[in-house]
Formats: structure tokens, sequence, C-alpha cells
């Protein structure tokens, strides 16, 4: 176990550290950038020695397995955030039970979690997630739908909008990502004049692009590999 809890505790200090010289190399500070810790497929002792060390955020892909790890790590203060593909079917489980919802793609998911965070009485924090790169095999709103759905979910008073998140396709250079955030970051610019009023978070980069995403704006990196290591596939 100890070496496990050095390996992680090093790999963390080595992500945040290469997160600060991205962010500092853009003229930002790197307190104003999210490292969201991306623990699926990693046990809860995993999280624990990380939140130990400091780290607060955690982004799980999987409801059951998320809604597991929180329930056994309720005496620690951590931020969980949702950031896979949800279906509306199980937004119930997801309403109030995580700070920031990473991956809302549709009018009919944005009302299944209104209506479960309506009903609990609740503000959901959420981003709408932009398939900028088309790919068929990713969830996402496409550009031509975002303004659309924005304004829809601007009118669920159970839902509170904070940004956009995206996942361009995987590049062997990460420099090739590059131009995705970029236009992650002018979406969001476009969608707060149309809406009048700021969109803080954009959610973009993980451990093979994360820093061109800082570069260029991100203000939440989702990192898992970088700091967990290989994970185990799931059964």
């Amino acid at each position: 176990m100890m070496d496990r809890r050095i390996e992680l505790v090093g790999r963390a200090a080595q992500a945040r550290e290469e997160l600060a010289r991205a962010a500092r190399r853009a003229g930002r500070e790197p307190g104003d950038v999210t490292l969201v810790a991306v623990s699926k497929f990693h046990p809860a002792g995993d999280v624990r020695v990380l939140a130990e060390a400091g780290q607060v955020d955690f982004g799980e892909n999987y409801v059951q397995e998320a809604l597991a790890k929180r329930e056994a790590l309720t005496d620690l203060p951590l931020r969980w955030h949702f950031i896979g593909g949800l279906q509306s079917n199980k937004a119930r489980f997801v309403a109030g039970n995580f700070a920031l919802v990473h991956s809302v793609d549709s009018r009919k998911l944005a009302q299944a979690l209104h209506r479960k965070a309506s009903e609990l009485g609740v503000v959901q924090d959420i981003l709408l997630q932009v398939n900028i790169a088309g790919e068929e095999q990713k969830s996402g709103v496409d550009e031509a739908g975002l303004p659309e759905l924005a304004e829809a979910v601007e009118a669920m008073p159970g839902l509170r909008l904070k940004g956009l998140m995206t996942m361009p396709p995987f590049f062997d250079d990460p420099e090739r990502a590059r131009p995705v955030f970029a236009r992650l970051r002018h979406l969001r610019g476009r969608l707060e004049g149309r809406l009048g009023r700021s969109l803080p978070h954009l959610s973009m980069g993980m451990t093979g692009d994360f820093v061109a995403a800082v570069e260029e704006g991100a203000t939440m990196v989702r990192i898992g590999t970088r700091i967990f290591g290989a994970r185990e596939p799931r059964q």
C-alpha cells in the first residue's frame, strides 16, 4: 500500500506541476484550472489516498460505480464530477449527487435532470457537451444545436448552466487537438453573448492533451491514466 500511495501522490503532483507550467505560459494563474482526477475503474482506496494528499475533485463515468465510491467516502470533503455519457433514465441517480455534470447533450437528458433536481429542491450545475469534430461514436450536441439546447436549459430552474465540455478525437500528437479546444472557447464566447451572461467553465483536456487544453483556456482538465496508471478493464 505504501508503494501505491507514493506512486499516486507523486503522479498527481507531477500532473499539477505540468498544469501550472501550462497555465503560466498562457498568462493564467494555475489556480484558475481545476484538476479533476478521473477515478473510474480504480478503487475508493486510491481516491482516499489522493484526497488525504489534498486532491478534492474526482470524476466518474458510470453511475453505479460512482455512487458506490461516493457512499464509501462520505467522510471526505470531495467534489464529485459526473463526466461520462448519461442516459436520461439514469438521470434520477445523478441529480443532486454530483457537484457538476459535464456531459449533458440533449434536451431529453436536461429535462430528466431538471425534474429530479426540482423534486429534490436543489439546483444541479451542468455543462453542455459539444461534439465539435462530429464523431459519430461520441456523444455531444453539434455546434448548430448548441444555442437551442442552451436556451432550453436556461428555462429549467432545476439546472444551472456553467459552461461547455468537449472530447476531441484521439491524436498521437496533442497539438492536433488544439484547434478543437480553441473552437470550444470560441463557442462559449458566442453563447455568452447570446445568453447575456458569463459561462465560467470549459472542461477540456485529458491525460494526453491537457497541456494544450490549458493553454487554450480550459478551466477544468480530466486526468485519469496520468495519475492512476492503466485501468483494469470493466467486467
